[in-house]
């Protein structure tokens, strides 16, 4: 009878702590967190998990899909002219989730006026957040293009383009009243990225 219980108790000791550390593992899989958008605007909106730009809500899936740490993260998606779409949810460990981005006008969006000049952005990524004035106005594959360009009101902006495992890209344009432009902004890679495969 002694015998069974030194063997329990060797057992527990072994083999308890090694079963204890299992468990948690299982419990750190991530969840997948997929996004669902009606229109073209919402598509193209901007998303941030917990601080952090991941893309445009359009591209967000196959390779570059979202996987999160389970536990509770705040999701803000933001288009130019639109109210912030913020969320809280919780990941649940392999589980995956869908977001339905619903984007409401913002009555308080200032436009520039009939004397907007015209500011043409070949961005390299195309998928860098670009921010005029420290707002959030698209992304880099928005303003490229033959047909697609930012309107600025005349004057002093500060433009700037960000991007997760990139240098940011940050200037002082000042277009003149009706002005066409183009610029190419190339970020670079920062240097513990280029070691990543």
């Amino acid at each position: 009878m002694w015998l069974l219980t030194i063997s329990t108790a060797l057992f527990l000791l072994v083999f308890a702590p090694a079963c204890r550390g299992a468990h948690p593992r299982q419990n750190q899989q991530p969840g997948e967190v997929r996004f669902s958008a009606d229109n073209e605007q919402e598509r193209d909106s901007g998303v941030w998990i917990d601080g952090k730009y991941f893309g445009y809500v359009k591209e967000l899936k196959g390779d570059k899909k979202v996987l999160l740490a389970p536990g509770e993260h705040e999701i803000s998606i933001r288009q130019d002219g639109y109210k912030d779409f913020v969320k809280k949810i919780v990941v649940e460990p392999g589980q995956p989730q869908t977001i339905d981005v619903v984007m409401e006008e913002n009555p308080k969006a200032v436009y520039p006026g009939d004397d907007a000049a015209e500011l043409r952005l070949d961005i390299q990524p195309k998928r860098a957040a670009v921010f005029l004035d420290d707002a959030y106005v698209g992304h880099g594959g928005d303003f490229g293009g033959r047909f697609h360009s930012m309107l600025v009101a005349p004057g002093k902006h500060r433009l700037k383009v960000t991007l997760s495992g990139y240098r940011a890209y940050e200037t002082e344009i000042n277009p003149a009243a009706r002005d066409k432009s183009r610029m190419k902004i190339v970020l670079e890679k920062e240097a513990d990225s280029q070691n990543k495969p």
